[in-house]
């Protein structure tokens, strides 16, 4: 049975996008059919990882939420930033959100159907036979977060070491525990290297009561690589990849017991 795993954040630019990628493509690398659905229909953005162009998106989620096409049809295989690396088995489908202005505008002024995004978690899942189903959401707490929420079988909130952050993944916790998520854990991204991270770990789960599952370090090649790929395929021995890769593996091998 295919495992659903919900990538969320309470603030915008935690790194959510860019962490989903790099999971979803590592989980797939290790002989799996993965699919990732961009759920931030407001602010997409996760298919530039993948070199998914605007051009290409001849169908996005949108159309399926408009009743314009079936789910399946919005799926693009995009398992070439695989770079050949992976088994005979390894694929990685995307199904995008679309950029356009006005379809985003539609978006915020109609919202959408809940249950029929949650319908087509499950039709994607049986159509293209996936193993693991990433999703990545819109920030904070609306409608399709908590139906990302509750149909989950893990969900993974990142945070930055910072206040804000603080605050706001504390109101999440709080809502994923009321909505009886069965896997939850923290990912503390964005962290100084000089900083102790055996120390914040050990402060994050205190706070949160929540383990953590990784912690990754701010670093100049994230940002030099501007989301041109995945990160932990291009630079494969890099600590930050070090660390998704073990997060990976963990998913793999008991998503219960990250």
């Amino acid at each position: 049975m295919a495992k659903i795993i919900s990538i969320h954040s309470y603030r915008g630019g935690t790194g959510k996008s860019n962490t989903t990628a790099n999971l979803a493509t590592l989980v797939a690398r290790a002989g799996n059919r993965v699919g990732i659905i961009d759920t931030d229909l407001p602010s997409p953005g996760i298919h530039i990882l993948f070199g998914l162009v605007d051009k290409q998106q001849e169908r996005t989620l949108n159309d399926f939420l408009w009743k314009k096409c079936k789910i399946t049809d919005a799926a693009y295989d995009v398992s070439a930033v695989l770079q050949g690396q992976g088994t005979p088995n390894s694929k990685i489908y995307l199904v995008p959100s679309s950029i356009k202005v006005n379809d985003i505008s539609r978006v915020l002024r109609e919202g959408f159907d809940a249950e029929l995004l949650f319908d087509g978690f499950q039709q994607l899942i049986k159509d293209l036979k996936l193993d693991y189903l990433f999703i990545d959401t819109h920030p904070g707490l609306n409608e399709e977060t908590l139906l990302s929420l509750t149909v989950s079988d893990t969900v993974l909130l990142i945070l930055r070491p910072d206040r804000q952050d603080f605050q706001g993944t504390a109101v999440t916790v709080d809502v994923a525990r009321r909505l009886k998520v069965p896997n939850l854990f923290l990912i503390v991204n964005k962290v100084l290297p000089e900083y102790n991270f055996a120390q914040i770990r050990k402060t994050v789960e205190a706070n949160y009561n929540v383990p953590v599952a990784g912690i990754l370090p701010d670093s100049p090649d994230m940002l030099r690589l501007a989301s041109q790929g995945v990160f932990a395929i291009k630079y494969n021995n890099h600590p930050i990849s070090q660390t998704l890769q073990a997060m990976a593996s963990e998913i793999i091998g008991k998503t219960a017991t990250i």
